[in-house]
């Protein structure tokens, strides 16, 4: 047996509500859709830092996992927080640009965390 050391851990972002947003997203997802996205975010946990096609830098404290679906494209924004990964927001694109909207929520979503810590 292989053993696999990861450079970061999973932790899925958790509301104030005590909702886990992306955990939910997925359940919601087919069964071979949630297996693609969970490769590619053990990839990145395995290899981090990695950069384009996989990831791709939102902004300074912000990236995206971009996964290939026969559905579509999904996206998972995060944040690294020492050797965490934080899942912040996961949804499916439906157009060349990432939608305003989705932006939104992952940054919203990643100031509440920080504020969080404090």
């Amino acid at each position: 047996m292989v053993d696999i050391s990861f450079v970061l851990n999973v932790v899925f972002y958790r509301s104030e509500s005590d909702n886990e947003p992306v955990r939910e997203w997925l359940k919601e997802l087919p069964r071979e859709d949630r297996r693609q996205i969970g490769e590619d975010i053990k990839t990145v946990q395995i290899g981090w830092p990695l950069g384009m096609p996989l990831i791709r830098k939102i902004n300074k404290d912000l990236w995206e996992v971009r996964t290939a679906l026969v559905s579509g494209i999904a996206r998972v924004f995060f944040a690294v927080d020492g050797d965490y990964m934080i899942l912040l927001h996961g949804f499916i694109k439906k157009s060349q640009k990432t939608p305003q909207n989705e932006l939104k929520k992952a940054l919203a979503r990643l100031g509440n965390y920080k504020r969080g810590k404090k």
